[in-house]
Parts: structure tokens; C-alpha cells; sequence
């Protein structure tokens, strides 16, 4: 982990209040899975008080960047949308614990899933994955299509879908619509998204291989404040919990409480 004022590269919208942005610094060299996480202060005023915490999308160690996605949607995400080329922004990274792929093998079929902001980290997580040989399904979720983004970069690691809630792109309905309707077959899989989605992917594949990743507010961001603990499926007594940024934000499918 380090605290870095990293440079903006390249700073732009990609779809309705969604902005891409890419920074580089050292402590690109310290990511080690995708999946992990960014804190970054939004402003260089007392206010906000807290960091905001954005997963990586894209790493490039060769250039020494990487790339963020974010909505910009309060008071911290809409300051860090003035930060323009060359400026410089305060960053503590990486943090939490990424996607583990290390027993993924060649030829595995592996669906990655995402809804909203949650698709960014999944990204980097398709290439890493298409380097092991495994066979890439992905299925993105949205609201509807003016909010749409990513679809096309994702094509180069498999085979895309997409879901709207309206229809307006994609199949009308949901993430696990899309994927009973495609009669979709994998060996494991990968989400990260709004609990919702979550709680029905869960429901749909209960005893699926795989993990998931929780978007949660976060306070220190390091598993200090207790700020963002979430329970285990296990927990009898409310004392057997995970704190998302230091224990998660991937979590063993069916590990916690969604």
C-alpha cells in the first residue's frame, strides 16, 4: 500500500455520469490481483472528510497507469469529475483483497457478472483470466443504455451480453435473465455488482465455484473503523464478521451475508 498523488492521463465521460480516468504512479507496480481497490481524497479541501473508495478497472504496469471508472453521483465522486489532465490527485492504494484465480485452468469456462459500477473491476479480471486459457463469458447489467459502457472492450477477452431493466439495450430484464435465457453453462463464477444482484445470482447457483465482490461505503479504508462489516453466513452471536475493505472486497461465494 502507498499513499501517492498520482497524475491524471486521461480524464472523460464514457456514458451518463460515468467518467473513465487514468492515473499513473509507482504504486501501480503493488497491484497484485484484480479486484482491488483505490481510496482516493476527492479534493484537496477539509470537505469531504472521507475518502471515496473506486475499484481499479485496468492495470498497465508497462506505462506505469492504471484506470478507474466511477459514477458521479454525490458530493466527492462529482469533485473528483473537475480534476483535469496532468493534475495531480491523492491516492492511498491498492487495497483489500482481489479475485483469486490461481487454481483456474485452461479451457475452464468462467461467466464474470457485473451490474452498474460494479463491472469496472471485472476487467482487468477478464484478461487476466484469458491468459489462462479459460473461456470468457461476460454479462453486464444495466439500467438502460444511456448508461451503458464497456461492452465492446470486453468483447476481445469472450463472448458479451447485455441486460437492461427497460430494454432499451441488450435483453430486457436482468442479469440472471440473460443467463437462463442463453441456457449459459460455466465451471465458475465471478460477480460484482449491487447487492441485489448478488442476492439473486446466490439464490440462482448457490453451490456454484467462485467469488463475489461488494460495493460498501468505507471509512479508513484499511479495517480500522469497523465502518463497512458485513456477517458471515455462519455467524450465531454477531461477532464472526468480515470487514469488506481489508477482508473483501472479494468474498468466497456464499461466505457472507448479502
Amino acid at each position: 500500500m502507498k499513499k501517492e498523488d498520482m497524475i491524471v492521463r486521461r480524464h472523460q465521460v464514457i456514458a451518463q455520469d460515468i467518467y473513465e480516468m487514468v492515473l499513473e504512479g509507482n504504486l501501480v507496480g503493488e497491484i497484485k490481483r484484480p479486484g482491488e481497490f483505490l481510496h482516493i481524497n476527492t479534493s484537496s479541501q477539509s470537505v469531504p472528510l472521507l475518502r471515496r473508495p473506486i475499484s481499479i478497472c485496468e492495470t498497465n504496469k508497462e506505462e506505469g497507469q492504471l484506470t478507474i471508472i466511477y459514477r458521479a453521483e454525490g458530493e466527492g465522486t462529482r469533485l473528483l469529475t473537475t480534476y483535469q489532465e496532468n493534475e495531480s490527485v491523492d491516492v492511498l492504494g491498492p487495497l483489500g483483497n482481489g479475485f483469486y484465480t490461481a487454481d483456474v485452468v485452461n479451457g475452464e469456462t468462467v461467466l464474470l457478472v457485473g451490474g452498474g459500477v460494479g463491472v469496472p473491476p471485472l476487467y482487468d479480471l477478464a484478461a487476466s483470466l484469458k491468459e489462462k486459457g479459460a473461456h470468457v463469458v461476460v454479462v453486464l447489467g444495466f439500467s438502460d443504455k444511456n448508461v451503458v459502457f464497456y461492452e465492446e472492450n470486453f468483447r476481445q477477452y469472450g463472448d458479451v451480453y447485455v441486460a437492461t431493466i427497460d430494454g432499451s439495450a441488450g435483453y430486457k430484464g436482468f442479469v440472471t435473465d440473460v443467463i437462463e435465457k442463453e441456457q449459459l453453462t460455466f465451471d465458475r463464477l465471478f460477480a460484482c455488482g449491487p447487492v441485489p444482484m448478488l442476492k439473486a445470482l446466490e439464490t440462482s447457483y448457490p453451490n456454484v465455484k467462485g467469488s463475489l465482490s461488494l460495493e460498501e461505503r468505507m471509512g479508513c479504508g484499511i479495517g480500522v473503523c469497523l465502518a463497512c462489516v458485513c456477517h458471515t453466513q455462519d455467524d450465531l452471536d454477531g461477532s464472526n464478521y468480515r470487514k469488506v475493505c481489508s477482508d473483501g472486497p472479494v468474498f468466497p461465494w456464499g461466505e457472507v451475508v448479502l
